[in-house]
């Protein structure tokens, strides 16, 4: 649990059993002192919030003692004046520790609370579901009126782009294959060709065996014929 507190003019958050050190407070050492300006105070995440106090709550302190704060050296100077000064000055200061935090319920939050659960859950979810209602058919309304053009332009350039998409989709497809079947049509031609060659220089071939053959046995024939005789 603490506390934001507003102690001669400064706010400090604040919990129990907690030494700070505050501007010069009025009051003997081990004296008890009250501070009721209270600005928020947090409770188990219970956080009320003050307006700009919160009402009836305030914080109990305990004066520890009356001092100085550290020395801090104030230098002035003037450009061609010959004019410096040192000054030092020190704070009069008074730790104080809290002793604890008082907290009474403002009567605004109190009131608050009551209406909230005085209000049913049916009734809640109807007025949440009838604003949306409202406000849906206002602005129907206004975008009717104001960019019906703009909604039509809108959608005749859907309706072409989606056309575009479709006609690029169909033609694709019928390039790719005809690019194909010239490239492989080439392919084939040239192992056709290959092919052609290649029986035709066979065909030669087995030709001029054949030939070679036939003579090479009508020569076998005139010697045996000349041996005869």
């Amino acid at each position: 649990m603490y506390a934001i507190v507003d102690i001669a003019g400064q706010q400090f958050k604040v919990e129990k059993d907690m030494k700070i050190f505050v501007h010069r407070l009025k009051g003997e050492k081990g004296s008890q002192i009250e501070f009721e300006k209270v600005l928020l105070i947090d409770n188990d995440k219970d956080i009320i919030i003050g307006e700009p106090v919160v009402d009836g709550s305030k914080v109990l302190a305990k004066i520890l003692s009356h001092l100085k704060g550290d020395k801090v050296k104030v230098f002035k100077k003037k450009r061609r004046k010959a004019y410096a000064v040192l000054k030092g000055h020190r704070q009069y200061l008074t730790e104080i520790l809290i002793e604890n935090i008082i907290e009474k319920k403002s009567v605004a939050a109190e009131t608050k609370k009551k209406e909230i659960a005085k209000k049913s859950p049916v009734k809640q979810e109807v007025t949440i579901k009838e604003k949306p209602v409202k406000k849906d058919t206002i602005k129907k309304v206004i975008v009717g009126k104001e960019d019906q053009e703009k909604e039509y332009i809108k959608k005749e350039t859907v309706k072409k782009e989606a056309v575009k998409k479709e006609a690029a989709i169909k033609e694709k497809p019928v390039k790719k294959d005809t690019a194909k079947k010239v490239i492989v049509g080439k392919k084939d031609q040239k192992k056709e060709s290959i092919k052609k060659e290649t029986v035709k220089k066979e065909a030669v071939k087995k030709e001029t065996l054949k030939k070679e053959s036939g003579k090479n046995e009508a020569s076998k024939k005139e010697t045996k014929k000349g041996t005869s005789k």
